[in-house]
Parts: C-alpha cells; sequence; structure tokens
C-alpha cells in the first residue's frame, strides 16, 4: 500500500458502527452458524438478559456473565439455588434482574428436560427455522423486522417447553445472532460470509 493511501473502510451494518465493542461482534460473531445445542442455549441466556437493554450493555458483560453462569454449562445452572441467586443479585459484573436470573435457571432446567426426553436443541430450533440459514436482502437497519413469523414458532415451542423470557423478539434478535437469519444489509461486507 503506498504511504498516503488511505486504509479502505469496510461497508458494515450501520448498528455496529456505534461502538468498537459492537464493530468486533459483528465483524467476527454476529450472523456466524451455531449448531451446537449448549452454545445456543447460552446465547439465548444472553439474550434474554439483554431484554429492554441495548445489546452493547449485555455485550460489556459478557465475560462477567460467562463467570457467574460457569460457561453457561446447563447442567450446573440447573442446579442453582437460593444461595447461587442470592451471589447472582449481589453481583455487579451482570445484570441484576430477578426475573431474568430465575429465567436463565429454569432454561437451563426445561434444556436439560429436553435432553433426557430424547430431543435435541438444535434440532428443535434449526428445524423450526428450516435447518439452513434464512437469508434476507434488507437495503437499511429500518426494513429489519423485530420479530417474524418463523421467530413466533420458535417462541411458541420453547415456552411450551417451560423456557422463558423467550418473546419473539428476543427470539428473533438470537436468530440473528446465531445465524438462522443473515440479516447483514445489502452491501455489509459480512453478507456473503
Amino acid at each position: 500500500m503506498l504511504p498516503n493511501m488511505a486504509r479502505k473502510i469496510p461497508n458494515r451494518c450501520t448498528w455496529a458502527e456505534k461502538d468498537p465493542l459492537l464493530r468486533d461482534y459483528h465483524d467476527a460473531e454476529w450472523g456466524v452458524q451455531v449448531r451446537d445445542s449448549q452454545a445456543l442455549w447460552g446465547k439465548l441466556v444472553l439474550d434474554g438478559f439483554q431484554a429492554g437493554l441495548s445489546w452493547l450493555t449485555v455485550l460489556r458483560k459478557r465475560q462477567a456473565f460467562r463467570r457467574a453462569f460457569h460457561g453457561f454449562d446447563p447442567q450446573r445452572v440447573a442446579r442453582f439455588g437460593l444461595a447461587d441467586v442470592d451471589r447472582l443479585m449481589a453481583d455487579p459484573g451482570i445484570i441484576r434482574s430477578r426475573a431474568k436470573v430465575d429465567a436463565a435457571i429454569g432454561n437451563a432446567r426445561a434444556f436439560l428436560a429436553m435432553q433426557e426426553a430424547g430431543e435435541d436443541f438444535s434440532a428443535l430450533v434449526w428445524g423450526l427455522a428450516g435447518g439452513e440459514p434464512i437469508v434476507n436482502s434488507w437495503k437499511s437497519m429500518a426494513e429489519l423486522p423485530a420479530q417474524t413469523p418463523v421467530s413466533q414458532e420458535i417462541c411458541k415451542a420453547l415456552k411450551a417447553r417451560g423456557f422463558k423470557f423467550v418473546g419473539p423478539v428476543i427470539v428473533y434478535a438470537w436468530m440473528q445472532a446465531v445465524g438462522m437469519v443473515n440479516d447483514h444489509i445489502v452491501g455489509c461486507f459480512r453478507r456473503e460470509t
């Protein structure tokens, strides 16, 4: 590269330009397919904690969440009792919402109940989404829906299995995050990856 030539800045989804942490998340993680059941569950827990807050708030606390929830190990989280809830509610590194903490513990139990019944979490949610990423062609972030019929269907299926904080808006954000939906806008350098 010539010394005076500016480095080309890639086009990306506009929400990712607001903060370096968002940019890094967008560039490396958002929309990358996740098929592992436990990893999908852990990301759903984080999306549940995001309800009513910005994703940046969750990203800033993500490492503390990983520590507090033992690497999002559903077997360990399912065994959390009152002392663990008190520990979590006193942890300034995470979002301290009793309802969300209780939901995360309950969702670990629901996840394990699915396994015990012979039902695979990944197979369920990816199956409901059609098995392959849904590729949209939005030209601007303003076009993205908050929820879709598929996110409503997944929400309904999860709630029927005892999950909480899995409304259709949370589920759609999670679907985008785990690559079930490719909502990188047209022109974003991550759209084709």
